[in-house]
């Protein structure tokens, strides 16, 4: 009889794992690299790709690093907030264009709009990786000092910018006033 309720008892365990999983919200992945600096990259820009580009070029400034792709179905539902965002001028919003290919990355931004005050071109991915990217749009919140202070997996909608990202980044002073 004690046989029988072995199987059943590890049937109950999985139950409570999966109930446990379907409550987390995908979102709300934690990154260890929140509070840390950013990590060192020197990537090309789209517009001039012999331009290289670190993060102390932003030094100085809060501002907003999109992690974008030509490819992601995703990016295009943002989209428009970010373009609205960069009309605003409350931050400048920088892109990382994440395992594109240069012509298709400059041909979607033609397309669809550029709110990108520079796009930096990542077409190997190390630089995602650098940055703990799960997958794209990501967008991450970085202070002056080039602290990453939030990360944001999936979409950045009118809500998110509203709710999360534009009070933080008033909090951490974005008038980039040097």
């Amino acid at each position: 009889m004690k046989k029988h309720l072995i199987p059943l008892g590890v049937f109950m365990v999985l139950v409570g794992f999966l109930g446990v999983g379907l409550g987390l919200n995908p979102r709300e992945v934690p990154s260890p690299l929140v509070n840390r600096p950013t990590p060192a990259f020197s990537l090309p820009t789209l517009a001039e790709p012999q331009r290289l580009v670190t993060p102390a070029d932003m030094k100085g400034q809060v501002w907003l690093l999109n992690v974008w792709a030509s490819w992601c179905v995703a990016c295009q539902e943002e989209h428009p907030v970010l373009v609205d965002l960069a009309k605003a001028g409350v931050v400048p919003i920088y892109g990382l264009n994440y395992k594109d290919k240069r012509p298709e990355a400059l041909a979607w931004l033609a397309r669809h709009g550029d709110p990108y005050t520079q796009s930096f071109s990542d077409p190997d991915g190390l630089a995602g990786l650098d940055l703990g990217v799960y997958g794209v749009p990501e967008t991450f919140v970085i202070d002056r000092a080039g602290v990453i202070r939030h990360k944001h997996i999936g979409p950045v909608t009118v809500a998110d910018l509203r709710d999360t990202l534009l009070p933080l980044i008033g909090k951490l002073g974005a008038d980039n006033q040097l």
